[in-house]
């Protein structure tokens, strides 16, 4: 399987792991997600590149999330390839790893690739200028996932 290069906007299949389950002592994710890509970045003085990733999910945010979570467009999951149903990038919870790293996963319409293609860019600036307006608030929660 060829992978693509890691780059900001990308949306990959993953297996993210919730802080919570983290904090549990849980080092495999439940399930696999279409994840974003929110920064890639060369590892100094190696040829290591780190990412870091949000997930997407069906799960409607609480009334504690929802200043947390942005509605992904349903033309923009649609270009994705995702299903019909809602989704919600979660923007305080981030995987950090490695790339290519263990938990990319195939998809599984089209096995041969890992990612779904790239949101428009406009909707990933609105993805990034939230995320650092939760860093100002101190909210973000990286979990790392490379041992």
């Amino acid at each position: 399987m060829k992978l693509p290069a890691p780059a900001p906007g990308l949306v990959v299949r993953y297996a993210f792991l919730w802080k919570e389950d983290h904090d549990k002592g849980r080092y495999e994710a439940a399930k696999d997600r279409p994840c974003a890509i929110v920064l890639a970045a060369n590892v100094r003085e190696t040829a290591e590149i780190q990412v870091v990733v949000v997930p997407i999910t069906h799960s409607a945010p609480g009334p504690d999330e929802i200043s947390t979570s942005l509605e992904m467009p349903q033309a923009v999951a649609r270009t994705l390839g995702l299903d019909d149903g809602r989704h919600w990038v979660r923007l305080t919870q981030l995987n950090r790893f490695i790339w290519p790293g263990y938990d990319l996963r195939p998809r599984l319409d089209i096995p041969e690739r890992v990612d779904y293609g790239f949101v428009p860019q406009a909707f990933f600036e609105r993805i990034k200028s939230a995320i650092l307006a939760e860093n100002k608030r101190k909210k973000l929660s990286f979990t790392p996932r490379d041992s």
